[in-house]
């Protein structure tokens, strides 16, 4: 039997190159610095050795050196990949892949955590955290006391998403759902709009606490500012709702509870929007095919997941500088359901 190949090692590398097996190692890690001089054609020497012989580094060799392996964990407090919720991650999932291939790290998508009451848990019997450097967290809504025990770990991780204090300050990547609300809100007024619902989803998440926060705050002003939570499948309902208190304009948190209550009001003969305005404080998170162009904005997904990493990445080789909370500006949507309310007439 013939044995096989001898793997080639860093002490090769410096052999065939005339160099040290210290150089070899600055330049696998790309040390660049002032304290670190290396002439460039050195480093071109060895890198086309390692070409020519195909070397590859020992992963646990180079974690061993530098105390990293170059592995980022994802976990999805939802399942990722179920068709009905492909809209939500998959944007945050092509951010997060773009900016890991740019820095040279790999991805380790947590899968194997035990599901309670409906979502994954981090902390169990067969916990893999330490697999990874670090690990950036999604889903619509993270337990607060996983948040406090990461913390309290001192596990270096980022939330996607703005989350509240637990148990100290949590790193995040977020959108800045209050700003877009206030924006959107403040050019119904300028439509002459006087009285606005909110039409929320009975969610405490905190994307949901913003948007609602930046709704208050920019419809002080009106004659009626109200919140009111629909029920899935409600459409009817909530319009009916609408109609009796004289609103002229609804801020839809749920993409989906829009486009339906557009077909609804559609349905009874109205206008949108000269008998009712419909703003949405969306993208889909689940498929919902409509042909309206809905006036609303535009979540930043792909950037929040590319920006998750840099500030993970950031967070584990320690040039983070601080905590690290961005909150990304979500880009308007200048649709056509928001416009001048009509006089108004008996709507029911």
């Amino acid at each position: 039997m013939t044995a096989p190949p001898r793997r080639v090692t860093q002490r090769d590398i410096a052999r065939m190159a005339g160099v040290s097996q210290a150089t070899v190692s600055l330049v696998l890690n790309n040390r660049t610095d002032a304290e670190v001089r290396i002439a460039p054609e050195t480093r071109d020497r060895v890198l086309r050795v390692i070409a020519e012989t195909g070397y590859a580094a020992d992963p646990v060799a180079r974690r061993l050196a530098s105390r990293f392996n170059r592995i980022i964990g994802v976990f999805t407090y939802e399942p990722a990949f179920p068709s009905g919720s492909r809209d939500f991650f998959h944007p945050f999932l092509l951010g997060i892949e773009e900016y890991a291939e740019r820095v040279g790290c790999d991805l380790l998508l947590f899968t194997s955590a035990p599901v309670v009451d409906g979502r994954r848990r981090i902390f169990h019997h067969d916990n893999r955290l330490r697999l990874a450097d670090g690990c950036i967290l999604l889903g619509r809504e993270i337990p607060g006391a996983e948040l406090q025990r990461l913390n309290g770990d001192g596990y270096p991780y980022v939330a996607v998403g703005r989350r509240d204090d637990a148990g100290g300050p949590v790193p995040y990547v977020g959108a800045d759902y209050a700003s877009a609300v206030a924006r959107l809100v403040e050019a119904a007024l300028r439509h002459g709009h006087r009285r606005l619902t909110y039409v929320g989803m009975g969610s405490t998440a905190e994307s949901s606490q913003d948007r609602r926060q930046g709704f208050g705050a920019a419809a002080s002003t009106a004659e009626s500012a109200r919140q009111v939570s629909a029920a899935p499948g409600a459409a009817d309902a909530t319009l009916d709702d609408l109609l009796a208190d004289g609103s002229t304009a609804a801020f839809v948190e749920d993409f989906a509870t829009a486009v339906a209550l557009e077909a609804a009001a559609r349905r009874r003969g109205l206008t949108v929007p000269g008998d009712l305005s419909i703003v949405t404080l969306g993208d889909p998170t689940v498929p919902v095919p409509t042909d309206v162009v809905f006036t609303g904005f535009r979540i930043p997904r792909e950037e929040m997941g590319r920006q998750s990493v840099e500030v993970l990445t950031g967070v584990i080789d320690g040039s983070a500088g601080g905590l690290q909370q961005r909150l990304l500006p979500c880009e308007l949507v200048e649709g056509s359901t928001l416009g001048t309310p009509e006089p108004a007439v008996d709507r029911r």
